[in-house]
């Protein structure tokens, strides 16, 4: 198996990059080939600009996607970008690993999939979900944060994280057809002894270890809905 991990954690001794660091030496120890995209420790540049591409289909006015799907074919993406999306293509599980920020995910991890969720590569037209560019190949989100469980649930104060993160879970990995793992999350973890953070990065260890049977969260079937995606059919 080949995994890809991309780690964004500004701290190198911080817990969520220690929950970094058992997955690689997990799937290094089950003999997968690992690869890692540690943002801030490259200084991975998060701004899509118009200096993403070597050339340019319309030079007057910039339409980032269709300039991705222009640089796509033409081999015209920047060094850094192309070089993201060869390791997308080696991998057969992508791992995200990030502390949560403000209800999402850093913004270095944003510009990430800005610039590297290429438009016709990873998605386009009726390329979605079922039929997106990433089918067969899984992702798994594990986040840390500092709010207690119980805050992030149908009854606390934030509702349930799953849904606050579906811009991530089914907005940008389902829709672009990656097969998406019930994500993984660290609560309270500024405030928690060494015991309760072992315990933590033993149920990580754990999901990990049976990863091939973690739950798959429902995504949207194309061929259920409309050529137009507006409605279902039947």
């Amino acid at each position: 198996m080949n995994v890809l991990i991309v780690h964004a954690h500004p701290e190198p001794a911080s817990f969520t990059s220690a929950l970094f660091q058992a997955a690689r030496e997990h799937f290094q120890s089950q003999g997968a080939t690992v690869e890692v995209s540690d943002l801030y420790a490259t200084q991975f540049d998060p701004v899509a600009s118009d200096q993403d591409f070597t050339s340019r289909a319309e030079a007057d006015y910039l339409v980032y996607a269709l300039e991705q799907r222009h640089a796509a074919k033409a081999g015209t993406l920047r060094s850094d970008i192309q070089s993201e999306i060869d390791k997308i293509n080696r991998c057969d599980l992508l791992i995200l690993s990030f502390p949560v920020y403000w209800y999402s995910m850093p913004a270095i991890l944003k510009g990430w999939i800005d610039r590297v969720f290429v438009s016709g590569l990873f998605y386009g037209g009726r390329r979605i979900f079922d039929q997106g560019g990433m089918r067969g190949k899984r992702a798994l989100v594990c986040a840390t944060l500092g709010g207690r469980e119980r805050m992030f649930s149908a009854e606390g104060i934030h509702d349930d994280l799953r849904d606050l993160f579906r811009p991530l879970l089914k907005g940008t990995l389902g829709y672009t057809g990656f097969e998406v793992l019930e994500p993984f999350f660290g609560y309270h973890v500024p405030y928690l002894d060494d015991q309760a953070r072992r315990d933590i990065l033993g149920d990580w260890q754990q999901a990990l270890a049976n990863i091939d049977s973690r739950p798959v969260l429902a995504m949207p079937i194309t061929g259920e809905y409309s050529s137009n995606f507006e409605e279902r059919i039947g």
